[in-house]
């Protein structure tokens, strides 16, 4: 590595200032009060009759409070004398086996313990129609043998893709409960026509398959729960594309739409299905989404602990650290491409020996005519956008702005004697 240090040794590293970004946040203080109150109304738990197997679907996304939302929907179920069981609903996630899906939940804190009902995870799906083009349309064979189905998933916008419904309860039907198979068919013919195929699936599945009624959340700016809502089994998919417009209205966002080089400190399923989610990077992997800021290059630095090796979308950035590539399980990487058909998140970035390197990497190579005065915003992750850094060149338009306050002065950028970054957010 000579010729690297070589050619990174005389790259500036600028100052860097904490700053809070506030964004407007409603909030559900009683999540399990609210979640009953839903529950409770008209059209929703009276469909549930004694004696009935209900599955109740539970996805690999880090919603806002889902053991919290499976156990009150659980306990709900049982008082009407129901006998719930949790089928998980990840489409090719936990590395497409039932076994990876199950420890999913139960990193997300799901467990047949905090859930109070068992979890029959399977692979196996059975065939309940066709589109028009001739695409199969799965389920879950456990949710197919059930009495009653109960989709529980949070409404947010997509990551590769634009439509009335994007990621929700919509999608959780057709790709969550289709398992491998079914997510491998709604992605067959690319992203490009990914917003018909769910809709179109999820309508079959609702005409074939016994789903009795949704939890659907939206969160705030914060990934904190701002409104919950229990639907009816025939209102899923105009309700689902009713609270996309909240969901996209309460994403935060990196206040600045320019920037020269972007540092994310982790990346993970547990954080977005691309591992950073592109709505806030700016970083898509397909052409049918935009959005976000202007990004010249951009920096990954390491994987959460809860993806487990799922290195998924790596390949947005320019820049990574041989920590990451370390901890990457391949496998279950690829797995992710296979499904989906989008390879990109999975390729490779250039790989640096550690933080420092990457980060004076990105800063040669971004293109800032004075590197002095390079624009650099340094994230935690894309769910985490309250506290971040920014370069002292960034200051000045910071303080134009009401959304942003400066909480330290710049100060170096500090690493250890391994080339780590120190100051943690």
């Amino acid at each position: 590595m000579d010729i690297i240090q070589q050619l990174l040794k005389d790259i500036p590293l600028p100052r860097m200032a904490k700053v809070r970004q506030t964004f407007p946040a409603p909030e559900v203080t009683d999540v399990a009060g609210t979640l009953r109150q839903e529950l409770a109304k008209p059209g929703i738990m009276d469909r549930v009759k004694p004696g009935m197997r209900i599955a109740v679907a539970v996805g690999s996304r880090g919603v806002a409070e889902i053991p919290t939302l499976v156990r009150i929907t659980v306990e709900e179920l049982q008082q009407r004398g129901a006998h719930p069981f949790i089928v998980p609903a990840m489409g090719s996630h936990g590395g497409a086996t039932a076994e990876g899906q199950k420890e999913v939940l139960a990193n997300l804190g799901v467990t047949e313990a905090s859930a109070g009902c068992p979890i029959l995870s399977s692979m196996e799906v059975v065939e309940i129609g066709r589109l028009e083009n001739g695409l199969p349309v799965y389920v879950d064979k456990h949710a197919y043998g059930a009495d009653g189905i109960v989709v529980i998933n949070r409404v947010k916008p997509h990551t590769a893709f634009r439509g009335p419904n994007e990621s929700g309860l919509v999608k959780m039907i057709t790709i969550g409960l289709g398992k491998q198979k079914g997510a491998e068919s709604c992605h067959a013919y690319s992203f490009k026509y990914m917003a018909e195929h769910i809709v179109a699936m999820a309508s079959i599945a609702l005409e074939r398959l016994p789903i009795l009624f949704g939890v659907a959340t939206v969160e705030n700016a914060y990934d904190r729960i701002a409104k919950i809502v229990a639907v009816p089994a025939e209102n899923i998919i105009e309700t689902d594309r009713e609270l996309l417009v909240e969901a996209k209205a309460n994403m935060p966002r990196i206040m600045f739409d320019q920037i020269d080089v972007l540092i994310v400190d982790e990346i993970g399923k547990d954080i977005s299905g691309d591992g950073a989610d592109p709505n806030i990077t700016g970083r898509y992997p397909t052409p049918y989404a935009s959005g976000g800021p202007d990004v010249s290059k951009m920096v990954i630095l390491d994987l959460t602990e809860r993806t487990h090796g799922n290195g998924n979308g790596m390949g947005a950035a320019d820049f990574t650290t041989r920590k990451l590539v370390n901890k990457v399980n391949f496998p279950m990487t690829y797995a992710n491409g296979l499904t989906s058909t989008v390879v990109g998140p999975t390729h490779m970035p250039t790989v640096l020996e550690n933080d420092r390197d990457a980060i004076k990497a990105a800063i040669k190579t971004c293109n800032a005519r004075d590197l002095t005065k390079v624009r650099i915003v340094r994230i935690k992750n894309t769910l985490h956008l309250g506290e971040i850094y920014i370069s002292e060149a960034m200051l000045d338009e910071a303080r134009t702005k009401p959304g942003i306050t400066i909480l330290t002065d710049p100060a170096p950028m500090r690493f250890d004697d391994q080339g780590e970054l120190i100051d943690k957010l």
